[in-house]
């Protein structure tokens, strides 16, 4: 990845068409879930913002690897028992298809996730 990559579109762009798939789909699916949610690249990588980091998503060179954070991979993990995970990260490989409806469940748990700690912040903010 270049320097000169500032948007999502510009990112995806510069991989094949096969490739780019797959990440207009997850891209797509991640915006239906989250329609507030704003788009911007931070870590070289696609990310998906609302009150904080939502997920990432970035093309690696045998798989898509998708970022929900820590939580977003342990409260999913009897779910991606076929997938290779780390702690805040997910493979999909590009030789099967996406798991779009767990992309979602994913984002949702994530947006809810965030809009709770988001209302901690207001409350204790408004406390003091």
């Amino acid at each position: 990845m270049t320097s000169e990559i500032t948007t999502i579109d510009s990112y995806i762009a510069q991989y094949p068409s096969e490739i780019q798939e797959k990440l207009n789909a997850i891209r797509s699916h991640i915006r239906e879930c989250a329609p507030d949610a704003s788009e911007k690249i931070s870590w070289g990588m696609p990310t998906f913002i609302y009150h904080g980091n939502l997920v990432h998503f970035a093309a690696n060179k045998q798989h898509l690897g998708f970022y929900p954070g820590e939580n977003g991979v342990a409260c999913f993990l009897e779910k991606l028992s076929e997938y290779k995970c780390s702690k805040g990260a997910i493979q999909f490989p590009y030789d099967e298809p996406l798991p779009l409806e767990l992309i979602r469940e994913i984002v949702a748990f994530r947006l809810k996730e965030n809009m709770e700690i988001y209302e901690l912040k207001k409350k204790k903010k408004k406390n003091k």
